[in-house]
């Protein structure tokens, strides 16, 4: 009951929770592709790669969410080409270039930030995000990048369902495989800069890909699979938001253990009744 006399009194709590609930729309739209896909570590080097881009338009005196969006459609666009070679050595290869994506942009990041004449920008709260810190700026943000998302994801739905689920078979339908994986992953970048302010770079696949794999658990189609996907990181992120008021707890760390701790106890639950199932 206090947190909800403090949200109606405190304007801070309503934009984290709106934030929290307008970000579970994109986290779960396209975390079920990245879960479908399988493209989790490649969404981890996009989200380290971020860090760069913000630091440099720190340092630049520029909008830090602006830097990160050009720099994770810029490290999107570099995976998804690397992705595309198909020699030998093409998946050590793509590793590669991802783990150095990853390097090269925390480090870089963090160099920025640290050099930035007067600084004073809490590291931190890139690093596991400041949901109580979300202005109505930032709202809007979200609201716009969501959109996108979902219509790309309406417009396209067919293809990017057909590359995730048989690439070959896609080839073999004259869909342009290269083309969508890319748009997929430059998908993927806008949604890790949509989750960067509610869970931070360390946690942002985490709250990416763990309400998406919950819902796999229970639904075979993915329209199904998003929808639910959409309301459980709604609820985690609501939840997150409350316990973290109320023990005075970091917000971003308490919505990611939430999300881990539901995503294991779905496990068990659906092992359990496929279990009960077979014996009745």
């Amino acid at each position: 009951m206090s947190f909800l006399s403090a949200i109606m009194e405190q304007s801070f709590l309503q934009h984290a929770l709106l934030g929290g609930l307008l970000a579970s729309i994109g986290c779960g739209v396209v975390g079920s592709f990245v879960v479908v896909r399988r493209i989790g570590y490649m969404a981890g080097g996009i989200a380290h790669a971020i860090l760069g881009g913000m630091g440099l338009a720190y340092f630049l005196g520029k909008q830090p969410m602006t830097g990160a969006l050009i720099s994770a459609i810029g490290a999107a666009i570099i995976i998804s080409k690397v992705s595309q070679r198909h020699n030998n050595n093409g998946r050590q290869q793509e590793d590669t270039i991802i783990s150095a994506l990853w390097a090269v942009g925390m480090s870089a990041g963090i160099l920025f930030i640290a050099k930035t004449p007067g600084y004073n920008v809490d590291l931190m709260s890139y690093l596991f995000g400041n949901i109580l810190m979300i202005s109505t700026h930032d709202l809007n943000m979200i609201a716009l990048l969501d959109t996108t998302v979902i219509l790309f994801t309406v417009l396209f739905f067919k293809q990017l369902l057909t590359i995730c689920y048989d690439s070959e078979f896609a080839k073999l339908r004259g869909i342009k495989v290269e083309t969508f994986n890319t748009l997929l992953l430059c998908m993927v970048a806008i949604t890790v800069v949509i989750l960067i302010q509610i869970v931070g770079l360390i946690l942002v696949i985490a709250m990416l890909t763990l309400p998406a794999a919950t819902a796999r658990l229970w639904v075979n189609t993915m329209p199904a699979m998003m929808f639910l996907a959409c309301i459980a990181g709604a609820i985690v992120s609501s939840c997150g938001l409350i316990l973290s008021y109320h023990y005075d707890l970091p917000t971003g760390a308490t919505t990611a253990l939430l999300a881990g701790l539901t995503f294991l106890l779905t496990i068990v639950t659906t092992d359990l009744l496929h279990r009960f199932s077979r014996h009745h």
